[in-house]
């Protein structure tokens, strides 16, 4: 039988301000990378994101990203390797914290926004954040994008890793994601999203932008939770995966 993770990004609330339907989606997902306090989220509500894990039996991850709060962690910095591991370390220890103190163990790592972007070209930086997984748990697994240089850094050192696709994001030939700055970047169309689910799950492939067809591994399929609609998308995709005999589990 085919299985795969619903992984979500969560926890990105600050302050007063909310995002995202936490509450609502964590109940449909398996896993959740939770914000580490660089791009998005701080200490309280790190701590009631985990507790909300731990009710609803979902794995927790940590979310680390580029300190950089007011872009979201989505604009490219100039950051060394050596830096790259103090950032993933830092963030990844604090949230950790968090977990040993709601009694859950830390599960995984997924980085951010232009870290993950980045890191997933870039060898040296990609070998930066397998390091500073493996130097805070080294059976901690790093979820990072099918095929891409994270993962190849991942095996290379002998930290457990796993491989990520994306329900809402359309693909280039080589296999990384359309930078959103590019028209096309979204898939609008939900129907469309959970058929391109269902045949990565199934198939492991999917249509890239220019129509080619690439192959993919979908350990687990990423699902935002800020949108409008996100919590029927959610529920969508998990019943769709159902349907075609596809076991929603944690990797």
């Amino acid at each position: 039988m085919n299985h795969i993770d619903l992984n979500c990004d969560l926890g990105e609330s600050f302050g007063a301000y909310t995002i995202g339907l936490d509450e609502q989606v964590i109940p449909f997902i398996t896993s959740a990378n939770v914000a580490c306090g660089y791009h998005a989220g701080d200490p309280l509500v790190m701590k009631k994101t985990v507790e909300l894990c731990k009710e609803n039996q979902v794995c927790v991850g940590a979310h680390p990203g580029y300190p950089d709060l007011m872009g979201f962690g989505r604009r490219n910095m100039a950051v060394k390797p050596e830096e790259a591991k103090a950032y993933v370390m830092y963030q990844t220890g604090a949230l950790k914290a968090f977990c040993d103190g709601a009694g859950v163990r830390l599960h995984h790592v997924k980085p951010h926004g232009a870290l993950y972007n980045m890191a997933g070209k870039d060898y040296a930086l990609a070998r930066a954040v397998a390091e500073a997984v493996q130097t805070v748990d080294p059976e901690l697994v790093l979820l990072a994008l099918s095929g891409s240089q994270m993962l190849q850094a991942a095996r290379d050192i002998g930290l457990p890793c796993a491989s990520e696709v994306f329900a809402d994001r359309a693909y280039l030939r080589d296999g990384s994601l359309v930078p959103r700055t590019q028209p096309g970047a979204m898939i609008e169309d939900e129907d469309e999203a959970v058929r391109r689910v269902v045949r990565m799950a199934l198939e492991g492939r999917v249509t890239a932008l220019d129509g080619t067809d690439i192959d993919i591994k979908a350990d687990s399929v990423c699902v935002h939770g800020d949108g409008p609609k996100a919590l029927a998308f959610v529920e969508k995709i998990r019943a769709a995966l159902i349907a075609a005999d596809v076991e929603v589990t944690a990797f």
